[in-house]
């Protein structure tokens, strides 16, 4: 089976200053030697602390920011070898939900118009009144009453604001929505709505996630499988119940232990 994305060899580097009598430039190595693949309708996670590389991991398989060395595959073919056609086809079908839902979402927009303007970019044979129509019934599919359409992101809750989020991505039909911390922002009753609707949602329509998390408890509760990133390594990967049951990694054990003893996530029980 053809991954829907892949990443071989995928490695990035920052430069972190620059010693100008010498010349010379130093690194931080964000990633390295990542090998990774995401299949249809799967959900794999993706769990670190921060600063283990694992959000500039998602921003590279959604291609917002490009790696120093390795490839990144949509379908089996090198995103950046894709022809204009191509590559739009790959905009629309990869789609992204932000940490923050009202930083990535347009303040000065009414809803009806942060759902209807990527459709019209990216949609083909985009009808304005067929949009709308759409737009209504993806915003009753994420709990909202057709009432949200005028409002403006401020007059909104933070649970709102990614639900809308999630309308937005999902308007697109993507075959791949990569999660970066979107429910780290919210208060845990919230989280576990927006959870709920995520796997109901992927149960619909058969959506691939890169569920991005800190909070191995969430990513046990969303993923088919699981990967675990220390100082850009992959230190620890396998099936999500059998590799928080049996961890072999002492970084991985160190999570575990760390969301039993805060009663954060979903390894001890669900919410």
């Amino acid at each position: 089976m053809t991954a829907v994305l892949e990443a071989i060899g995928m490695e990035k580097r920052f430069p972190v200053k620059q010693q100008m009598l010498l010349r010379r430039r130093d690194t931080f190595q964000a990633l390295q030697g990542i090998d990774l693949a995401l299949y249809s309708g799967q959900t794999l996670g993706v769990v670190g602390e921060s600063g283990s590389g694992k959000s500039t991991l998602g921003e590279i398989f959604g291609d917002l920011q490009q790696p120093t060395s390795g490839i990144v595959r949509y379908k089996g073919q090198d995103i950046r070898s894709l022809g204009e056609k191509e590559y739009r086809r790959f905009r629309r079908n990869v789609q992204y939900i932000f940490q923050n839902p009202k930083e990535s979402i347009n303040p000065y927009y009414t809803v009806e118009r942060i759902l209807v303007e990527p459709m019209k970019i990216l949609v083909d044979g985009f009808k304005p009144h067929k949009a709308r129509e759409t737009v209504r019934e993806m915003l009753n599919r994420v709990g909202l009453p057709d009432s949200t359409l005028g409002k403006y992101p401020s007059e909104l809750s933070g649970g709102q604001c990614q639900r809308i989020a999630i309308a937005r991505a999902l308007l697109l039909s993507p075959e791949v929505i990569i999660c970066d911390e979107c429910v780290s922002a919210l208060d845990v009753s919230i989280q576990a709505q927006i959870l709920n609707l995520l796997k109901d949602l992927q149960k619909e329509f058969s959506t691939a996630y890169l569920f991005i998390s800190h909070d191995i408890g969430v990513i046990h509760y969303m993923s088919d499988f699981i990967v675990v990133i220390n100082r850009g390594r992959i230190v620890e990967q396998g099936e999500g119940s059998q590799l928080i049951r049996t961890p072999k990694d002492d970084y991985t054990k160190r999570l575990i232990a760390s969301s039993c003893s805060t009663g954060e996530g979903c390894v001890c029980g669900v919410r």
